[in-house]
């Protein structure tokens, strides 16, 4: 499956870390979050992967070169900052199946695989992971409205009141039907093309989302104190899907 990264952005909020490097390319345990991410991916069994750059791009590219662990990397240059969803049509060219996206400032130990599962059953036209916050967190991230089969209905991008407290992680499948909502996205009042206004679309023209409760943990690495939480968890060991699977197999 093809793979596809967003990491084209500058990291405001995590400055002075930000101040002359790329944001996914903040080490945390002793490599970059980018690492962390594509290592993922691989894991998933991608066979080529997407990466999204922006800021300081030329850091992201002599760091990686033209593969990952033997997996041919393909760089799209996202030129301004104007949201997820037109990063994600820098990309478009090249997509021409189900593809797996993660947003390149999230650090997972979790169930990614039932998400690529779930694509793979043709049951569903996307799979998002999601998470359980507190009502007081949701407020920064995509927040999801469900039916009783588990598939998502609407997702509200930052809502000052959130309707509930069940977000995207940044960690998602889609088919290629996405890139034509992207193209029909209008700005948001932040100026940006919205990833969750391209999920409405899709939910709207009658496409099927289902999303797959987080078992596990994830980090998004938005502030320095997320940082330093990663990174302590990280060297804790906790156990990964790996460690899990051997576990119940012993």
């Amino acid at each position: 499956m093809q793979a596809v990264v967003l990491a084209a952005g500058k990291g405001t909020r995590l400055r002075p870390l930000t101040d002359d490097t790329p944001k996914a390319m903040v080490e945390i345990d002793g490599k970059p979050i980018l690492t962390h991410c594509l290592e993922r991916l691989v894991e998933l069994g991608a066979d080529d992967l997407f990466i999204v750059v922006g800021y300081l791009k030329e850091k992201i590219i002599e760091h990686y070169g033209d593969s990952f662990d033997g997996i041919p990397i393909t760089y799209c240059h996202q030129r301004e900052a104007l949201g997820l969803a037109h990063a994600l049509l820098t990309v478009e060219e090249h997509i021409d199946d189900d593809f797996m996206l993660i947003l390149g400032d999230n650090i997972f130990e979790a169930n990614l695989t039932d998400v690529v599962r779930r694509q793979a059953e043709d049951r569903a036209d996307a799979a998002f992971l999601v998470e359980e916050v507190p009502y007081e967190q949701a407020s920064r991230y995509g927040v999801c409205n469900t039916n009783d089969y588990g598939e998502i209905v609407a997702v509200v991008e930052k809502p000052a009141d959130p309707p509930t407290n069940l977000v995207m992680t940044g960690f998602y499948t889609f088919t290629p039907a996405i890139f034509h909502a992207c193209h029909l996205v209008q700005p948001s009042d932040r100026g940006e093309y919205e990833l969750s206004d391209a999920v409405n679309l899709l939910i709207q023209s009658g496409r099927t989302i289902d999303a797959i409760r987080m078992d596990g943990w994830r980090i998004d690495v938005g502030y320095p104190e997320d940082r330093d939480e990663a990174e302590r968890r990280l060297r804790e060991g906790a156990p990964t899907e790996a460690d899990e699977s051997v576990a119940t197999e012993e």
